[in-house]
């Protein structure tokens, strides 16, 4: 888990393949001016650094935006933390299945949703990135390069050391490396005159992981509705590891929840492939008939695939994409994409809010994780619906972010809606 005139604003609802907006006048370099519609509260933009840890830096920002909400107070938590009781969950997996589950800085957004409840929070402060080697930013690669063979090995062995106290040695010497890079995990600290442990300090803050629902929406397994009412599945991509369990729902009922939870005042944790033309590092992300086709080799398709990135069609994502006619992709076609493996979990980020530009085309606004220096807004994204239709792989939402009616078709038991945040 990588940025134009745009035409008329186009529905997010079920449109055939060809569908697509009317041109707006075009410029040879369009400046973008853009209207909020609705927003939720955000915390500041975090840079993830030289790490793949997006899928916890946007899930902070997501349980941050809640305690917004909930508690009208900004809290900055540490992302560390839940890396690195994460990564000790994983690496434990990847050596009971000798090594079919991989081991990777990659996650999924239920990989944050799990830690709520199983490993609590911590504020940044007690464990802050790139804090053992000098630095305020994450820089993962000495600590893959060396922290990755010990669980390799281990996955290989046909037997595992134990040592007097129990623990199997493979264990400990993973725990250490990573002790050295990323601190050792608290197991008490004081915030705010008071002591707490992870666990008291997440029931303090009041999240709970039951709290919220994975919803996705793909056709090669039957929806949750009807005789199916609540069946979920695991998404098949190596970093949903933890086969965490989405509602499977129609496409345009998929798309509806991110209007839905912006104006009930909920933001939205997004897993998406960002391996497009349409999106731009310049910050407006777009779908036309051209981005159909991979125009770039991501990540994680070198990892899965064997993809060579070396053949890849080249294009620049520094620059600003030309004014394109939006394409709203059928089920069918998201599911082509899929099953290709041109739509991957490259990315996590946080949905916040709705804009518009000059010409009435409308967005999603969205909160990256790649410093407030990247792209023209700060590191805030403006993604059309149509991308986000066809290239969502799923999302993360409180539960009462969900509609009433789709709740009731897709067996989602809700709580009574809370508060709602707004900027």
């Amino acid at each position: 888990m990588k940025k134009s005139v745009l035409f008329a604003a186009a529905a997010l609802v079920s449109m055939s393949a060809a569908a697509q907006r009317a041109m707006a006048p075009q410029a040879p370099q369009p400046k973008y001016v853009f209207t909020t519609v609705d927003s939720v509260a955000i915390t500041p933009v975090k840079n993830q650094g030289n790490a793949g840890t997006c899928w916890c830096y946007s899930g902070m920002g997501f349980l941050e935006s809640e305690l917004l909400r909930t508690k009208n107070k900004a809290f900055d938590l540490s992302e560390m933390y839940v890396v690195f009781k994460t990564y000790e969950d994983r690496a434990e997996k990847a050596v009971r299945t000798s090594g079919d589950v991989s081991f990777s800085q990659g996650g999924s957004l239920w990989d944050v949703t799990y830690a709520i409840d199983h490993f609590g929070l911590v504020p940044d402060v007690e464990m802050p990135a790139g804090k053992m080697y000098g630095k305020t930013l994450s820089a993962h690669s000495e600590l893959t390069a060396i922290g990755d063979p010990i669980v390799a090995a281990a996955a290989k062995l046909r037997s595992l050391q134990v040592g007097a106290d129990g623990e199997q040695l493979w264990k400990k010497a993973f725990r250490a490396v990573h002790e050295v890079y990323l601190g050792k995990c608290p197991e008490t600290f004081t915030f705010e005159g008071k002591q707490y442990t992870p666990m008291s300090f997440k029931d303090y803050l009041g999240l709970k992981g039951s709290d919220y629902v994975n919803l996705t929406s793909f056709m090669h397994e039957p929806y949750s509705t009807g005789e199916n009412l609540g069946k979920t599945f695991a998404i098949e991509v190596q970093d949903n590891w933890r086969w965490g369990q989405s509602i499977n729902m129609e496409l345009d009922d998929f798309c509806k929840i991110f209007e839905a939870a912006i104006k009930a005042g909920y933001t939205i944790h997004w897993a998406s492939d960002v391996s497009e033309t349409g999106f731009s590092r310049q910050g407006v992300v777009t779908y036309n008939d051209e981005a159909v086709v991979e125009s770039t080799v991501s990540s994680d398709q070198i990892r899965l695939i064997g993809a060579d990135a070396a053949a890849a069609p080249k294009f620049d994502p520094n620059k600003e994409v030309l004014p394109q006619p939006q394409k709203v992709v059928t089920p069918e076609e998201r599911q082509a994409m899929y099953d290709g493996k041109t739509t991957t979990d490259d990315h996590g980020m946080l949905i916040f809010g709705i804009t518009k530009d000059q010409w009435g085309n409308k967005y999603f606004m969205v909160k990256n994780s790649w410093g407030d220096a990247s792209g023209k807004y700060h590191g805030i994204y403006y993604v059309t619906p149509e991308f986000i239709r066809a290239k969502t792989m799923n999302i993360v939402v409180n539960k009462a972010a969900v509609p009433a009616d789709l709740a009731a078709k897709y067996g989602i038991a809700t709580a009574a809606p809370a508060k709602k945040g707004k900027k």
